[in-house]
């Protein structure tokens, strides 16, 4: 598939769909690098670095200690990110800071420190790991949407400001997969009576969705592709059933119709 391995960058590369990543390149012959914010200990086949995307310091440490020790990199995935999940009144603007901070500045941060070398090199691959949620402002995931949806906008004008220079952009929506992104989901503090009942149907319909998610292979698999494709999609989506199907949806109902049918959901 390849003619040469690629040296690969993975940010949230310790679990969930960024571990899945990570292993699947290893395995057919990548030199990757996953990172974590507190990395416990090194995998077998890949190599684990300290990397917090909130920190503009850290970023250029453990950017700058894959160069040293590889001496380029082909391919960046944003993956890391933090969850978020209550309704917009309960929640402060502290915890917006966080979860855009984590989901929209983070990935601009890695993207800032890798492309000085990928224009050096003339070529570069970066994967900015999205939502199906992007495509939605889904009740009490609206700050999550918006985050995904703003990292789609950026990653929409990256891509064009840095083809010029023989660098690849593309955003990848996975919809629900086997990951422990609820054991960081920032939650509001305290949940108001006005709301309460539909935050609780929100979190019961997450966790059902959870229950039946998917193995995340399946996106290490699309990233692999998206790796082997000389001129990669602006968008790819990883989902099944009626998350795909709602997106199509989306596009062709009226809005308001839409609404109705996903505040259906939550009654």
């Amino acid at each position: 598939m390849y003619s040469t391995p690629k040296v690969v960058l993975v940010t949230g590369g310790s679990s969930g769909i960024g571990k899945a990543i990570c292993e699947r390149l290893a395995r057919n012959g990548h030199r990757v690098f996953g990172t974590s914010r507190q990395p416990a200990e090194q995998p077998s086949n890949y190599s684990l670095v300290a990397l917090d995307v909130t920190d503009e310091s850290s970023v250029q440490q453990a950017v700058g200690e894959v160069l040293k020790l590889a001496g380029r990199i082909d391919v960046l995935v944003n993956n890391a990110g933090v969850g978020i999940q209550g309704a917009l009144e309960d929640l402060g603007p502290e915890q917006a800071h966080a979860v855009f901070d984590a989901d929209v500045v983070g990935p601009h941060r890695v993207c800032r420190a890798v492309l000085p070398g990928m224009r050096a090199q003339g070529s570069g691959t970066i994967i900015n790991i999205t939502s199906l949620a992007a495509n939605f402002g889904l009740p009490y995931r609206g700050l999550y949407s918006a985050a995904k949806a703003a990292l789609e906008r950026y990653t929409e004008a990256l891509s064009m400001e840095v083809t010029p220079f023989g660098i690849q952009v593309c955003s990848l929506q996975p919809g629900e997969y086997r990951t422990n992104i609820g054991s960081n989901r920032i939650k509001p503090s305290l949940v108001g009576d006005a709301y309460r009942k539909g935050y609780e149907r929100a979190m019961e319909i997450l966790s059902s969705s959870l229950h039946y998610s998917h193995d995340p292979d399946e996106v290490a698999v699309l990233v692999e592709k998206i790796m082997a494709t000389r001129r990669p999609k602006s968008v790819y989506r990883a989902a099944h059933g009626m998350q795909s199907v709602a997106v199509v949806m989306k596009k062709l109902l009226p809005g308001r119709w839409f609404e109705k049918l996903v505040l259906r959901e939550y009654k």
